[in-house]
């Protein structure tokens, strides 16, 4: 493939076939970090390997943790239960997971901790969390309020209470919730206010925390509460990934065709599951769609949306301009570039204008990626029915998904990789 480009040839037949979508990058993400702060050793099966993995492996072995890959979707895990201090910063590339996780965790370590990622994630926000650590007596430094994040850690919180601002990002949450079973003493998180997002991520965590040995209670809708019970070694199964799926949905539903995935929808735990239902009601998707629980499916069904009988508005979706990039403005750019007009964005609403009549057109139209995996993924979806769509930066998907264009070329579409 060219490091720069890849052009989409639609193709002129249903697309039908097997493609098993990679494990889930948040579950994996969050098993891994457990992993490491167990005594013992974990064994983690149809784990995800991709860029955002690796950064959270690199990082558990530059703080004394083995992690070992036997094969293409195992993790092997063994831990003394402690993360030592690194000789160097922690590298996490563009990994809001793994920069959020081991924030917390490492605050709980001995000595000093730096947690550092690329140009995008030194823009992604993180001054909730620094400033719930503060609190909590931790000696944590984040200039700009977003990463490189220093932490010179004393082993202990200093309050067994936490109140955190979580409307930008639930995984300020489940940073505390997974870092506090590690604690000297029961732990008790509360949220600022109502707003968080993607409430559906915090369960995933605490699933995973209770399958890791944690006992965790929530008295309210906004109160945890963890006892210190520390983790416990595991073989732990990862489930594949739903925001992997909703381009595979949306390629079935755009070609009118069969893509079998190997799971039914109904048996993800993921939030970003809750867009199949959308999917699946296309080209009548609803007027409005609110996707405040369903974020990382937005860029999927905005790209779908551009092919329904009618306009869609997105609501609930400003924190999709903290995530790898600005998605509103990203999702709006690419949709111009195909027709002017296609998309306006309305405060942090995003409006698409929809129409059918695209489908077959030729309209050349070159799409910036802002190294988004998602809005490359998304936008391929646009090249299945449109002559010209070209993807810059293709790459970029080896963030979570790294053999998405592989896939694509399995199920017969054919990509000019000139």
């Amino acid at each position: 493939m060219s490091a720069d480009q890849l052009t989409i040839l639609p193709p002129d037949h249903p697309l039908k076939g097997h493609v098993a979508p990679p494990g889930s990058k948040s579950i994996t993400n969050r098993a891994l970090l457990l992993a490491g702060l167990a005594k013992g050793t974990s064994r983690l099966t149809g784990a995800l390997k991709s860029d955002d993995t690796r950064y959270m492996a690199e990082a558990l072995r530059a703080m004394g943790v083995t992690v070992d890959e036997p094969d293409a979707t195992t993790f092997v895990v063994t831990s003394s239960g402690k993360l030592n201090p690194p000789s160097e910063p922690l590298f996490l590339g563009n990994a809001g997971t793994a920069t959020r996780f081991l924030t917390a965790a490492v605050a709980l370590g001995q000595g000093r901790f730096v947690v550092d990622g690329d140009q995008h994630m030194r823009k992604r926000p993180i001054q909730p969390l620094v400033d719930a650590l503060r609190s909590l007596g931790v000696a944590v430094e984040a200039p700009t309020g977003c990463p490189p994040v220093t932490i010179d850690a004393s082993g202990r919180f200093e309050k067994n209470r936490v109140v955190i601002d979580a409307g930008l990002s639930s995984q300020y949450v489940s940073a505390l919730l997974m870092a506090a079973a590690i604690a000297a003493e029961p732990f008790e998180i509360e949220l600022a206010g109502a707003d968080i997002g993607a409430r559906g991520y915090i369960d995933l965590t605490l699933s995973a925390m209770r399958a890791f040995g944690a006992k965790v209670e929530q008295p309210s809708s906004s109160v945890w509460r963890i006892e210190p019970t520390g983790y416990t070694a595991t073989d732990f199964h990862i489930e594949p990934d739903a925001s992997a799926a909703t381009y595979l949905w949306g390629a079935e539903v755009l070609t009118g065709g069969s893509i079998d995935i190997g799971t039914p929808a109904t048996e993800f735990t993921q939030p970003d599951a809750k867009a199949y239902d959308v999917i699946s009601a296309f080209p009548h998707m609803p007027a409005v769609i609110d996707g405040s629980q369903m974020q990382d499916a937005i860029p999927t069904i905005a790209v779908l949306a551009a092919f329904n009988q009618t306009p869609v508005r997105f609501v609930g979706i400003a924190n999709l301009r903290v995530k790898e990039c600005d998605r509103i403005r990203a999702l709006s750019t690419g949709l111009n570039n195909i027709r002017q007009g296609l998309a306006t964005e309305e405060g942090d609403d995003l409006v698409v204008a929809s129409d059918p009549a695209l489908a077959g057109q030729t309209l050349p139209a070159s799409i910036d990626t802002f190294a988004d995996h998602r809005i490359a993924m998304s936008f391929a979806l646009a090249g299945l029915k449109i002559n010209g769509i070209t993807i810059l930066d293709p790459g970029c998907v080896a963030k979570t998904y790294p053999h998405y264009w592989d896939a694509l070329s399995s199920l017969g579409v054919a990509l000019d990789r000139g």
